[in-house]
């Protein structure tokens, strides 16, 4: 895989066909969800399916949603799942506190002997307010992220516009945990690749990197909103040259101000650009 996922794709693990294509679609990451998109007289197939999938290497990192951690099939699935060799990931719906993830932790042992990595994924306006709190309990928490149809409904929120607020907190909480940027929430309409396209500029603008989705044909459009464009591929070359050749803050030919912080930034955009 490229060192920078951008692309996550969910696939519902009664459904082996699906998975296979999804495996097969370039996404950098799929998706494996036993939880929202598996009824519940379909849930133990789809844990022993996606146990048998995973006894082996896959082409790219599978991560696999487990249920919600205070229902009847969470043990079950970690039992499961945790020890499976082709098993990259497990992503936590509902997290509200640390405890939450300590107790994954306890439970999931993985082929190696430790914890798999695990994903946190918050979802209720009790585990907004415990992100940062959430993003520091475990050494295997590796990222941390938003569950956006289920918070919005938890708050009653009316507009897209309602979850930014909740959007900076979890990026915030990411960064000061020391985490990845956060991957943007699913965009439900799989046939408005406009409207992707306008949220994912809103996402990056608010310093999320990369998204989950729900379809091939949504992958395409998140990786080209994502990856930094020529001009600013060629501002950071330009910001790069400028501090090779002279030391400390100066000024671009156009007048703009280059310091420490703004290095760094052009640094992290050609990394980006270079999928390392």
């Amino acid at each position: 895989m490229r060192g920078t996922p951008l692309t996550w794709l969910y696939a519902p693990g009664d459904r082996p066909c699906v998975v296979a294509k999804a495996l097969a679609s370039g996404a950098d990451v799929v998706v494996i969800d036993l939880e929202d998109a598996v009824a519940p007289d379909r849930k133990a197939y789809a844990r022993s399916a996606t146990a048998e999938l995973l006894r082996d290497p896959q082409p790219v990192p599978v991560h696999v949603r487990v249920n919600a951690l205070s229902g009847p099939w969470a043990r079950d699935d970690l039992a499961a799942l945790a020890p499976a060799p082709g098993l990259s990931g497990l992503r936590l719906p509902k997290v509200s506190s640390p405890t939450d993830v300590v107790r994954v932790a306890r439970r999931a042992v993985s082929a190696h002997g430790g914890v798999p990595p695990l994903y946190a994924l918050l979802e209720t306006a009790l585990g907004i307010e415990r992100a940062h709190a959430v993003a520091t309990a475990h050494p295997s928490l590796r990222g941390i992220a938003i569950g956006e149809a289920d918070l919005g409904a938890d708050l009653g929120v009316r507009d897209d516009a309602g979850l930014d607020w909740c959007r900076s907190r979890v990026v915030v909480a990411a960064r000061a945990a020391g985490l990845a940027p956060p991957a943007q929430s699913v965009h439900p309409d799989t046939r408005d690749l406009d409207g992707l396209r306008a949220s994912c500029a809103h996402g990056r603008a608010l310093g999320f990197l990369g998204r989950a989705a729900i379809h091939p044909r949504q992958l395409p459009v998140i990786e080209r909103a994502y990856l930094p464009t020529e001009e600013e591929i060629e501002r950071a070359e330009t910001v790069l040259k400028a501090a090779a050749t002279e030391q400390g803050a100066q000024a671009l030919p156009d007048g703009t101000f280059i310091d420490a912080a703004v290095v760094t930034a052009a640094h992290r955009t050609l990394s980006l650009a270079r999928r390392i």
